[in-house]
């Protein structure tokens, strides 16, 4: 049973040290932009539990090559510093470190667009809460990075009280990184200091937004504008609720799910802005969104599980995006619990997420935010046990969104972590 596997490893966390040993890493950093070794730049071992700490530090020679001394087994991550952007791999225990691309950069870039940006929407005691994903391309040739303290822009109602910002790389196995959005000129428009790097195969730079709204009238009317050019801009919304477009602007209702209101504008452009407004109350479905829903997971390809019912006669074109979606306020739940829970016992306080622009990169969220277990005092227990929690935590809802534990096994198991993690916290 799962439960009896964490509480096994739990265990023997909390009883058993491991002893931190120093170790050689070795690779190699390419820059994709002009084909050559990316002589000169400084490589930086950084160690996320304990706030992207700068452990060790090399720089790349004129073959593309570095060493670096492992001082230790907690958790790592190679930082590679290029013109300024950074980009990251996960460092291995020892041996050889994935190589490591890294493009030149400027502050605009021919070839970055918006392929969708998709608003789901919820209401309930005289608040609506927004969750708003973009999904931004970079198809630069040759490939550059588009990088500023403006990398990305944003417009949101100049009511909204901002509940999460984050960015997240085009790499197969990155996770969000948790950012500040910074005011941007006029009230509600805001930028992201974060880079948008080429795309890498089908995956894209994606920034999440998760805001709430007064919504004491039982109404809102919505003015999106977008910065690039968006070829979809989407409204997500629970069946209970009421959408009306708004003069001049044409939204096409797709009616291939039965549990939820998508709308979609085509081809929005920059300094245009959109109008729609929503009424009504309601919750976006949580479970059993149909055949195929968010339990079949990502397919092959890297893309999410149909989920939500196939498109009818002509192709949806948020179909692709509707798994992430749908599980997005339950992403936003963990993170904002990964929050709360990254200060173990006797460290600095530092966001989960790590620093603005890391991006941990690893087999899984639970093993990028692993702690080390090698201290041997009971402080040093108890931290490494938080970290365990934070681990199964996230492995656990991660499990849920993808279907691999049924809504009993979820239940049993969080409920049991949670009585452990209240008896850790006590102790802390």
């Amino acid at each position: 049973m799962k439960s009896t596997r964490i509480f096994a490893a739990l265990f023997s966390i909390i009883f058993a040290g491991t002893v931190a040993q120093a170790a050689q890493l070795s690779g190699s950093v390419t820059n994709k932009t002009t084909g050559k070794p990316a002589s000169g730049d400084q490589v930086v071992l950084v160690e996320p539990m304990t706030g992207m700490t700068e452990v060790a530090h090399a720089t790349v020679d004129a073959s593309g090559h570095y060493t670096i001394n492992r001082p230790s087994n907690a958790p790592s991550l190679i930082k590679v510093i290029h013109q300024g952007a950074e980009y990251f791999a996960d460092a291995p225990q020892t041996g050889t470190v994935p190589e490591v691309s890294v493009y030149d950069v400027a502050a605009k870039v021919d070839g970055v667009f918006i392929e969708a940006d998709v608003m789901e929407l919820e209401a309930a005691n005289g608040q609506l809460h927004v969750l708003e994903r973009y999904f931004v391309h970079n198809t630069s040739n040759p490939p550059r990075t588009q990088w500023s303290a403006k990398s990305f822009e944003v417009v949101l109602p100049e009511e909204a009280v901002i509940e999460l910002a984050q960015g997240q790389r085009p790499k197969a196995g990155a996770l969000p990184t948790t950012l500040k959005l910074q005011p941007n000129g006029p009230k509600g428009h805001y930028s992201f200091n974060f880079p948008i790097q080429p795309d890498e195969g089908e995956k894209d730079t994606q920034f999440n937004i998760s805001y709430t709204l007064p919504y004491s009238g039982g109404s809102f009317t919505f003015h999106p504008q977008e910065s690039l050019s968006a070829q979809n801009v989407g409204v997500l919304l629970p069946k209970s609720m009421s959408f009306t477009a708004g003069s001049g602007s044409t939204f096409t209702p797709l009616n291939q799910d039965p549990n939820i209101q998508t709308f979609v504008a085509k081809n929005a452009v920059p300094g245009k802005a959109l109008e729609f407004t929503v009424s009504g109350s309601g919750s976006m479905p949580r479970e059993d969104q149909g055949a195929g829903g968010p339990q079949a997971g990502p397919q092959p390809g890297g893309q999410p599980g149909g989920g939500i019912g196939e498109p009818i006669n002509t192709p949806d074109p948020l179909s692709k995006y509707k798994w992430w979606i749908l599980g997005g306020l339950a992403l936003v739940f963990v993170a904002a619990a990964a929050f709360l829970l990254r200060k173990p016992a006797g460290a600095p306080s530092v966001p989960l997420a790590a620093a603005p622009g890391a991006d941990p990169v690893g087999p899984s969220p639970a093993a990028a935010y692993s702690a080390s277990s090698h201290h041997a005092s009971p402080a040093g227990k108890n931290g490494s046990l938080l970290a365990a929690l934070k681990e199964e935590l996230f492995a656990l809802e991660s499990d849920k969104l993808t279907g691999a534990v049924t809504p009993a096994e979820y239940a049993e198991t969080k409920a049991a972590l949670e009585v452990v993690l209240r008896r850790a916290l006590k102790k802390g």
